[in-house]
């Protein structure tokens, strides 16, 4: 396993849901804090991005604000890229209670030879749940500086291997990584999941 960071993306408000996703109660911890355990079963550098951090100093990670508030997830990769202490980071949102480290590993493996990981389920990507290169910063930054906030308009520009279903479904065949808490209906679900499936 080769070594990388790991990035979490906490800069979203949260506002279709009502409350602050990444501290929703996941049987009795903080979301975000069950991301946190299982990235750190890959990585010694595991970070939290974003802005008004201090509500996230009991994870005992390193805080990392946007070095350019207000560009959404594109510019959370930007800050996260810019100080990696590895070259390859991990990338996730802050609301997937459902991340699968085999999967991660998997993604991590690879990296080798590519500037992005990109998972897909059907035709959409799922570039919070990545793996992007310290090679994609320049890419990263012109797509921010021509005024683009979607995270894949840089990814022309380097090199991408794409991992689709028949690999996903290896590791996750529910594809539950993927999932993510945007709504109360979201949060609803992931409950059931909860007590239909053991997390991973």
């Amino acid at each position: 396993m080769r070594k990388v960071s790991c990035a979490i993306l906490a800069g979203g408000k949260g506002s279709r849901l009502g409350d602050d996703k990444a501290l929703l109660d996941v049987e009795g911890v903080p979301l975000i804090e069950t991301i946190v355990m299982g990235l750190r079963e890959i990585s010694g550098d595991v970070m939290v991005v974003g802005t008004h951090l201090s509500r996230f100093k009991f994870l005992k990670v390193r805080l990392v604000e946007d070095i350019v508030p207000d560009l959404g997830a594109l510019g959370g990769i930007c800050s996260a890229l810019k100080v990696a202490k590895h070259r390859h980071v991990v990338v996730v949102a802050c609301d997937m209670p459902f991340i699968n480290m085999n999967l991660v590993r998997y993604l991590v493996l690879l990296s080798t030879g590519y500037d992005v990981v990109m998972p897909y389920v059907g035709e959409e990507a799922e570039p919070l749940h990545a793996v992007y290169s310290k090679a994609c910063l320049a890419a990263v930054q012109d797509s921010i500086e021509a005024g683009e906030r979607r995270i894949v308009s840089f990814l022309p520009r380097v090199r991408v291997r794409d991992v689709r279903e028949d690999e996903i479904q290896i590791l996750d065949p529910e594809f539950a990584s993927f999932f993510n808490v945007n709504t109360r209906e979201d949060l609803d679900r992931m409950k059931a999941l909860l007590v239909e499936r053991p997390r991973e």
